[in-house]
Order: structure tokens, then sequence, then C-alpha cells
């Protein structure tokens, strides 16, 4: 696929809003997992989404509702790979493992099952600078969750949990392969708005089972603004902005993006939070940009 300069630039740029947007999943979804369960919190999320998009894409959603009606066993199984199974897995896999497994498969893994999806699929190819630039991005993600002490990636040890991020990854990998494949009829707004109300609507049943098995949910101001977050912030714009990444710089390239959200989780965790900033969330830094930079170079 040749791409024009205004493509290639527009892409990386959009991929970059949604992994700022997206890296702010992770500091708030720790602030509330212990006071909303995990389905019912990823229920609530895309409910709330479905909400906001419905009054922004009806028009645009009447008149194509019959490619929709065509293509609906490919609208079911974007949902359910990107909408249901993702963010759910996410937070289930939050309540029995450790973060330290959690970042490390979950920002490792999703890029890697991506590109071998992309090349199987989509028939992009692999080529020796995307492959550098991978390695360098995995090398500066380890090099942030060790902290510089390779010992304490030595003490990893598969969990529960970690099941759980690995069908996350490949769960998004399926999602980003099946969104380059978007039929020509369906806009990018009428797209969401089918994923997210049918997500949300395979996600209820599941909500309904859940919820005798944790206390209620006692609401505050808090929880609410959390939730508005995840579903106006990480799910309407940081969905939108992800899927024209992808029509335009290709599901390869532009889920190598995802490596940069542990370090703008940092950045986000240092300014919200008030922890430490370090010289080796410095040196990660630079390892996975300069990753990116490489995988994204013509020559």
């Amino acid at each position: 696929m040749v791409l024009s300069k205004k493509d290639n630039y527009t892409g990386i740029i959009l991929a970059l809003v949604t992994v700022v947007i997206w890296s702010g999943n992770y500091v708030v979804a720790r602030g509330i997992s212990s006071q909303v369960p995990p389905i019912t919190l990823a229920f609530l999320r895309w409910g709330t989404a479905s909400i906001c998009i419905l009054p922004i894409a009806w028009k645009k959603f009447v008149p194509e509702r019959r490619a929709v009606v065509k293509h609906g066993w490919y609208l079911f199984t974007v949902a359910f790979t990107g909408i249901c199974l993702f963010n759910t897995f996410i937070y289930i896999a939050g309540h029995y493992t450790a973060a330290i497994n959690l970042a490390l498969l979950g920002t490792t893994s999703a890029p890697i099952f991506a590109i071998i999806l992309a090349m199987i699929f989509l028939g992009e190819r692999m080529t020796g600078l995307r492959f550098s630039g991978m390695l360098l991005c995995i090398t500066g993600i380890l090099l942030l969750l060790s902290r510089g002490s390779w010992s304490q990636l030595g003490r990893f040890r598969f969990e529960t949990g970690d099941l759980w991020i690995l069908a996350s990854a490949f769960a998004f990998a399926i999602y980003n392969t099946l969104i380059r494949k978007k039929p020509a009829g369906i806009s990018p707004l009428t797209l969401l708005m089918v994923i997210f109300v049918t997500g949300a609507l395979i996600l209820l049943p599941a909500c309904l089972l859940e919820m005798p098995h944790y206390p209620p949910i006692h609401w505050t101001r808090g929880i609410v603004e959390a939730i508005l977050y995840l579903g106006i912030g990480n799910s309407v714009i940081g969905f939108l902005c992800w899927n024209l990444a992808i029509s335009r710089i290709g599901a390869g390239r532009t889920v190598l993006f995802a490596n940069l959200i542990p370090i703008f989780s940092t950045i986000e965790a240092v300014i919200f939070l008030g922890e430490p900033f370090t010289t080796i969330h410095l040196l990660s830094g630079v390892l996975v940009i300069g990753g990116l930079t490489v995988a994204n170079l013509k020559k």
C-alpha cells in the first residue's frame, strides 16, 4: 500500500492522540477497580459511550442501515473482540495478577499478535525497519517494567490473570485486523455507533449475572467522572482516532504506537498522582519513541 505524506502524518498524529487518551484508562481504572466490578465497569463504559454517540451518528446511520444489516456478522465480531473482550479482560485481570505481569504481557504481546495477524490476513510486510523498531519498543517496555533491574523480570511468574491479559491482547489484535477490512459502505462514525451499542448489549447479561457476587456500588462524584472519562474520552474519541489511524497507516504500524501507553501512563501518574519520575522512565521513553520512529521509516 502506497501512502501519501498527508495520510502518513495524519495517521501518526491520530495514533498518538489515541494513546495519550487511552493511557489514562489505567490511571482512572486503578482508582475505582475496588469500587466497581470489572464487567459492570465495562458495561457502564460502553453504555455511556453508546448514549453519547447515538445522537451524533444517527444521521449517518440511517442511510447506511442496509449496509449495516448486510455486514451484520462482521460488525458483531468487531464489537465482540474490540468492545466486549478487550477491555473487559483487562479489568478482570486486574483482580488476579500483579501490575508487572499486567503491563508486560499487555504492552508487548498485543503489537506482536497484531503484526502477525496483519501479515497473514492483510498481506502487510514485516520489513527490517519495522522488526527493528518493534524490538526497540519491547526493550524500552522491559526497561521500564524492570526499573533497571533484570532480576525483577526474573521473578516474573505466570498467574491466573496473565491468561486474561494474553486473551485481551489477542482480542485487540483481531480487532485491529478486522477494522482494516471495514466495508466501504459504512462510515467510521456509523461503525463506532453500531459496535458500541452491540458491545454494550452483549455485556448487559454478563453484568446482571455479576452483580449478586459483588457489593453494591456506592456512587460518588469521582466514580461518575471516571465512567464519563472512560465512556467519552477512551471510547468515543479514542476509538474514532484509532480506527482512522488504521485506515491511513495500516494495522501493523498503528498498533506499534500502543507501546507508548505505559510511557504516557507514567507521565500522567507523575502529574495526577505525584509519583516520582526517574532516569529509567526517561531512558525507556527514548527507546520506545526511537523504536516507533524506526518502524515508521520508509527507508
